[in-house]
């Protein structure tokens, strides 16, 4: 009894072991339906080649068809579910990443961001998101959500931001030189000491946008609305405010410096009359 046991136990080893590797299952498998149907097939190879030989043509070529077109579609099948599921995946941990604030949250939020890139995704939810301290350079995140999100102190040359939601956004002390920000919705949003050298806000809405002690030389700032934006300290060295609506002479007296900005001609005169030493050197 104890040897059944045994060699039981043995063969009940060997099966566990051989269906762990997928690889030595499928060459099993296929070593014994080979021996299988050589065996009931050695008459006809013998003694009736000459008309089994087209029959076995004739498999071989319904064979490459369904490798060729069935195959190749479930592969392709699988993938794009492969793909959609590791998208999903990459937005699930967003979510749960969402509103804690530390600093492994925020690294591995922007891996996710990067990973959504990669697929050509780029409107993404990010709202109350905490990414401080982070490096964004050259992600693409236009027409995301970013509402209310803590971005401070954190890297973004290049970044594209068109079109995307900053709605009491807090970008203080971060770097966001040549960004691109065109026509978005950055009411409310904090650029305190942020650097914006050739930003690109051209249409976007800043009302109420805090611009305090920022860098904004050679942004454009064309046709964006600045009802109550604070320029307090703020440089706009050779930065372009034409068309900019709801923009009073009051706001730009704050500022560090008008050199060689552009403006309506009408503010031009205003300014030429009420602050002439910002707009001087």
């Amino acid at each position: 009894m104890s040897r059944f046991k045994k060699f039981s136990k043995g063969a009940v080893d060997y099966f566990n072991y051989v269906i762990e590797k997928p690889l030595l299952t499928s060459s099993m498998v296929l070593i014994g339906v080979i021996i299988l149907v050589i065996g009931l097939s050695l008459r006809y190879y013998i003694y009736e080649f000459d008309t089994f030989w087209p029959q076995i043509l004739a498999e071989a070529h319904g064979m490459i068809f369904d490798i060729a077109i069935i195959g190749i579609l479930i592969l392709w099948l699988n993938q794009n579910g492969e793909i959609r599921q590791r998208i999903r995946t990459y937005k699930d941990e967003i979510d749960d990443f969402r509103l804690w604030e530390s600093e492994e949250a925020a690294f591995r939020t922007v891996g996710n961001l990067k990973r959504l890139n990669r697929h050509k995704i780029h409107e993404i939810n990010l709202v109350n998101c905490y990414l401080a301290r982070t490096n964004l350079n050259y992600v693409n995140l236009k027409a995301s959500n970013m509402n209310s999100a803590n971005i401070s102190n954190s890297s973004l040359i290049e970044t594209n931001l068109e079109n995307t939601r900053l709605n009491q956004t807090n970008f203080e002390n971060s770097n966001l030189n040549s960004a691109n920000l065109k026509s978005a919705y950055a009411s409310g949003a904090n650029f305190k000491d942020a650097f914006l050298i050739k930003a690109q806000f051209d249409g976007a809405f800043l009302i109420k946008t805090s611009f305090k002690n920022a860098f904004l030389m050679e942004s454009n700032l064309q046709n964006s609305y600045l009802m109550g934006a604070d320029f307090e300290n703020a440089s706009l060295y050779k930065a372009d405010l034409r068309g900019a609506k709801g923009l009073s002479v009051e706001q730009l007296s704050k500022a560090k410096t008008l050199y060689l900005a552009r403006f309506d001609e009408e503010l031009i005169e205003q300014i030429k009359v009420s602050i002439p030493e910002l707009v001087g050197g």
